[in-house]
């Protein structure tokens, strides 16, 4: 079955950095877009950032253009999420997604805290 598992979460300070990381299994990873959802508290879960299936294609919300940069590696079946320049607005539980025929699956999210 579908699993996606992120890593790499935790507290950082403004201007900071993290990668975040999602190992995928179950499926044929180097056939479909992965993303990056974030839901912060008391929003809507939103689109951060989504990358093709072999990587040569990337888009990304407004919000953390420039300041974050998606990527994969199909050998390991991992997609990241660098995040540079954070800012507190950032502070939210970041999830990895794979939009299948079967449905959208997700991972349980790993906790980005952005404060001083």
């Amino acid at each position: 079955q579908v699993q996606l598992v992120e890593s790499g979460g935790g507290l950082v300070q403004p201007g900071g950095s993290l990668r975040l990381s999602c190992a995928a299994s179950g499926f044929t990873f180097s056939a479909y877009v992965m993303s990056w959802y974030r839901q912060a508290p008391g929003k809507e879960r939103e689109l951060v950032a989504f990358i093709s299936s072999t990587g040569s294609g990337t888009n990304y919300a407004d919000s953390v253009k420039g300041r974050f940069t998606i990527a994969r590696d199909n050998a390991k079946n991992t997609v990241y999420l660098q995040m540079n320049s954070l800012k507190p607005e950032d502070t939210a539980v970041y999830y990895c997604n794979v939009r299948k025929i079967t449905g959208d699956y997700w991972g349980k999210g790993t906790l980005v805290t952005v404060s001083s």
